[in-house]
C-alpha cells in the first residue's frame, strides 16, 4: 500500500492457534462471508465472550505489506515469498500501468526510489506528471514497456533496512504473483490470498491518458481467470479512491477495500487531513466534498457498505493516542511511542456494525508505534479491539501476535 505519494506511518485471552490453523481458518471461513459469521458466533460458545472480536469471530488475518518489506525490498517475489513462509496469509501488490499495459508491482508509478532506473536510462526519460494535484518529476513506469521494466532491479527505500539485496531482484507482473500465490498454496496446503491496491486510477485514467478503468479491467481479466468471479476467492481489492471500487462493484463479486488515508496525527489523537491526503483523489476531481474521516462516519460507512466489504484505515483513525510529553518507555526522548493510548475511537465497533470489516495499517518493527516501543504489544491491543487484518512490513511479528492472543 500505502498513502498517497509517500508513506510517513509508518479481545479474548488463552489462544493458542498457530500459524497454520489460522491460514485454515482463512481457506476454510473468512471467505465465507456471512456463513463465516454464523459460524464465528457459535464457536464462541453460548453467552461466553468471544475469542475474537473480529466481524466473523475468527483470529485477525495477517497480510504481507508489499510482502516481507522490513527484511526485502518490497513488491519483488522474492518478498513476498519471504512473507508467506512467514506465516502471512495474504500478499499486497500495489500495482501500476506499464507504457504496454502491464500490470507491475511498485507502490507508485514513479520508479525512481525503488530501481536502479536512474543508473539504467537517461535522464532524457523523466518528466512531470501531476500525480494526486502534485507535480512530480521522475521515470514513470507508464512511459516504459514491460522489457524495459524487466531491465530494472530493485532496492530496499528505507536507508536503515538491509541493503545488501539492493540490485538482485526484477519486478513482478500481476501474473507472477497470482502464480506464486497458487504455488506456494500448493505447496503448503494453505490457502495464500492476494491483496492488491489499484494505485492513483485517475492518474492512470487522466494523466498517463490509458482512458476510464482500463485500469481496473485489466485486473479483473487477470483476477477472474484466475480465481472466478466470486466472493470467497482468496481476493481483497483495495484502493484509496472511491469511484474505481464502485465500477469494480458493477464488475465483480470479489471482495472490495475502501481505503483511508490522512496527512498526520494532531497532538490531542485528531487526524490532521491536508491535501493530498484529506480526500480520495477522484472526490477532488469532481468535486465533492467529503474528507477521507468523513467515510468513517456512520452516514460515510452506510455508503461504503454499497459499494464494498471493508474499510482500510490508517491505524490512528481506529486508536486514539496524545502527545503529552511524557517519557512513557524512559529511553530519555519523547516520540511517537510515548503517546498516551487512550483506546478505541468507536471507527472498528461502527464499522462491524454496518458488516464492514477493518484492516489497517501500517505496522513496522522499525518506526510508526503510536503510543508503543513494542510492534507484538501495538499489534495485540489492535487485535484485542477486533480488527479483522492487519498490514505489517514483518509478517513473522505480526504472525506471533495472533499467536499469543
Amino acid at each position: 500500500m500505502i498513502g498517497g505519494l509517500r508513506d510517513p506511518r509508518g479481545g479474548a485471552q488463552g489462544s493458542t492457534e498457530t500459524g497454520e490453523e489460522m491460514a485454515n481458518t482463512v481457506r476454510t471461513g473468512y471467505w465465507l462471508g456471512a456463513a463465516a459469521v454464523v459460524l464465528g458466533l457459535s464457536a464462541c460458545g453460548g453467552d461466553d465472550e468471544p475469542r475474537y472480536r473480529t466481524l466473523d469471530g475468527r483470529a485477525p488475518i495477517v497480510i504481507g505489506h508489499r510482502g516481507a518489506s522490513g527484511e526485502l525490498p518490497e513488491h519483488t517475489l522474492e518478498s513476498y515469498s519471504r512473507a508467506i513462509e512467514q506465516g502471512a496469509q495474504c500478499i499486497e501488490p500495489d500495482l501500476v500501468m506499464t507504457k504496454d499495459g502491464h500490470l507491475i508491482a511498485r507502490h507508485e508509478p514513479m520508479l525512481d526510489d525503488t530501481t536502479d532506473v536512474a543508473q539504467k536510462f537517461p535522464a532524457s526519460r523523466q518528466r512531470t506528471m501531476n500525480v494526486d494535484g502534485v507535480p512530480v518529476t521522475a521515470y514513470f513506469a507508464g512511459d516504459f514497456t514491460l522489457a524495459e521494466i524487466k531491465t530494472l532491479r530493485t532496492r530496499q527505500p528505507r536507508a536503515a533496512r538491509p541493503q545488501q539485496y539492493n540490485g538482485l531482484y526484477t519486478i513482478p507482473t500481476i501474473e507472477e504473483i497470482v502464480a506464486l500465490a497458487k504455488q506456494e498454496s500448493a505447496r503448503r496446503g494453505r490457502t495464500i490470498c492476494i491483496y492488491p491496491e489499484l494505485k492513483h486510477s485517475t492518474f492512470h485514467a487522466r494523466e498517463a491518458g490509458f482512458g476510464p478503468n482500463v485500469f481496473e479491467e485489466k485486473l479483473l481479466a487477470v483476477l477472474h481467470a484466475a480465481y472466478g468471479n466470486s466472493p470467497s476467492a482468496p481476493v481483497f481489492i483495495q484502493s484509496f479512491e472511491v469511484g474505481n471500487l464502485q465500477y469494480l462493484r458493477s464488475q465483480t463479486r470479489m471482495k472490495l477495500v475502501q481505503l483511508i488515508d490522512a496527512d498526520d496525527v494532531n497532538d490531542d489523537g485528531t487526524l490532521k487531513l491536508a491535501a493530498p491526503y484529506q480526500k480520495p483523489y477522484d472526490f477532488v476531481v469532481r468535486g465533492d466534498p467529503r474528507t477521507f474521516a468523513d467515510l468513517l462516519k456512520p452516514e460515510g460507512l452506510a455508503f461504503v457498505k454499497t459499494y464494498a466489504d471493508g474499510v482500510g484505515p490508517w491505524k490512528p483513525y481506529l486508536v486514539r493516542t496524545v502527545a503529552d510529553g511524557v517519557d512513557r518507555n524512559r529511553d530519555g526522548k519523547i516520540t511517537i511511542n510515548d503517546r498516551r493510548v487512550d483506546g478505541s475511537t468507536g471507527v472498528i465497533e461502527a464499522a462491524h456494525a454496518k458488516g464492514l470489516f477493518v484492516h489497517t495499517w501500517t505496522f513496522r518493527n522499525d518506526a510508526s508505534g503510536y503510543g508503543f516501543s513494542d510492534p507484538k504489544a501495538e499489534m495485540q491491543y489492535y487485535m484485542r479491539l477486533g480488527v479483522d487484518g492487519v498490514f505489517t512490513d514483518f509478517p513473522a511479528t505480526g504472525v506471533e501476535a495472533v499467536n499469543g492472543l
